[in-house]
């Protein structure tokens, strides 16, 4: 996962930020609710942003049978045009898209993708493929298969991304990495948490480094504590079943936050390689303490007091003995020099009271002389919505008296980069792959 990171360093170094020309593009469960939701809205930010190169081709495939218009109608669903000009867009992006139906364990069925491949390809020098497995885990290996046997490219590149969950724990993950082993070679395998990709979540690397105050005190003499939060407002809404096979700290807590703490935590690699940071990361992991249960707590969200929202075991999709826990707040600790002491608190939830991603680093307080009951500092990172960081001071209350006030050093995003998009996630991780 340290890749997503380390490749978008090296795509600069390149002074490149483009895909290969001739590449297609093939996304398996084009018609799920991930395509719908990311995927091809991805595709379509990093078309009108001219990041698709020449004779790209965008292939869908799924289960579902459809014609052509049919499948152009749904993609252009999927995509909000509030202008004029980015529906003239969406008319242009649409032209490099094709559709292709079939079953995901049939020989037969990925030939037939192969022929089509082959088809829109022909007059290319290269067949370069990328195939986006936006599918549940389930199938990652028999799709996987079929892709190298009957689909892998003769004369080109080929990369396979594999969306999370990469299994549901250590065993399972260990099974499927088994199975692609054979199939796929380790640089082409692009293990995707789409987290890496958010703006705020690849700045903390630039934050912490680029910047000698804040390298100089990121260490347990100055830092008392720090803490990941993730809310949501809403509940499972009908995808309970999925859900409650994974959990909240399955779905969001072992991958997504425990990624951002490692990029707090871990000390300045020798280079933005993917290696080199993977390694730093891994140093981390390795010297974090078991957590224990008294850290621990779990609960599950029941009917909201005004009886507008259902609790989670209302939902039909969940089973009535469910104990699967919707919040989980925790304390993790890491034992080396620089963080022996400081408690790591990582925080998710559903059916919260607000929608909100964010890293708030506190730091000691001043704790003699004549401010030492002043309020302690702190670094807030709001990863979603409204990207920001911002700094929590003590100033000076303008006036003829020495009192004194909490202000903020705010650099909001949107504000400061006002003229810049900033893009989502899933464009930078599929510009990375």
């Amino acid at each position: 996962m340290a890749s997503t990171i380390a490749r978008s360093e090296e795509r600069q170094n390149a002074g490149t930020l483009e895909l290969k020309d001739d590449t297609a593009i093939v996304v398996l469960g084009a018609s799920g609710d991930l395509a719908k939701k990311k995927t091809f809205p991805a595709l379509f930010g990093l078309y009108r942003n001219k990041f698709l190169p020449k004779g790209i081709k965008i292939v869908g495939y799924a289960r579902t049978k459809m014609d052509h218009e049919e499948y152009l109608r749904r993609v252009r669903s999927y995509i909000k045009t509030p202008t004029k000009e980015i529906e003239e867009q969406l008319d242009s992006f649409c032209q490099l898209c094709s559709y292709v139906s079939g079953q995901y364990d049939k020989d037969e069925a990925f030939q037939n993708l192969t022929r089509h491949l082959e088809d829109i390809e022909k007059g290319q020098k290269e067949q370069n493929r990328v195939f986006y497995m936006a599918l549940p885990p389930s199938v990652f290996t028999t799709v996987s298969e079929q892709l190298k046997r009957n689909c892998y490219p003769k004369n080109g590149i080929a990369r396979i991304i594999v969306e999370k969950p990469f299994g549901k724990d250590l065993q399972s993950s260990r099974d499927l990495q088994k199975a692609l082993d054979p199939n796929w070679k380790e640089e082409e395998i692009f293990r995707i948490d789409h987290y890496l990709g958010k703006e705020m979540v690849k700045n903390i690397l630039i934050m912490r480094f680029g910047n000698e105050f804040f390298n100089a005190t990121w260490n347990r003499h100055h830092i008392d504590n720090v803490q990941i939060t993730f809310k949501e407002p809403f509940g499972t809404e009908g995808r309970g079943g999925y859900f409650d096979e994974f959990g909240i700290i399955r779905d969001v807590m072992q991958n997504h936050l425990l990624q951002v703490l490692t990029l707090l935590a871990m000390e300045r690699p020798i280079s933005f390689s993917a290696e080199d940071i993977r390694d730093e990361k891994v140093r981390v992991l390795r010297a974090m303490d078991a957590i224990e249960p008294k850290n621990v707590i779990i609960g599950q969200y029941g009917k909201s007091l005004d009886g507008s929202k259902p609790a989670y075991k209302e939902d039909e999709t969940v089973p009535q003995d469910s104990r699967c826990p919707t919040f989980c707040a925790l304390v993790a600790y890491i034992k080396n020099e620089r963080w022996d002491g400081v408690p790591f608190i990582m925080k998710a939830g559903k059916a919260l009271n607000e929608q909100k991603t964010e890293i708030r680093i506190q730091f000691r307080d001043v704790t003699s002389g004549i401010f030492k009951d002043i309020p302690r500092n702190e670094l807030v990172i709001r990863v979603q919505p409204n990207e920001s960081v911002y700094i929590k001071m003590n100033s000076k209350l303008p006036g003829l008296s020495m009192q004194t006030v909490v202000t903020e050093l705010d650099l909001t995003y949107r504000r400061r980069f006002s003229d810049l998009k900033i893009p989502e996630a899933y464009e930078s991780l599929i510009l990375d792959a």
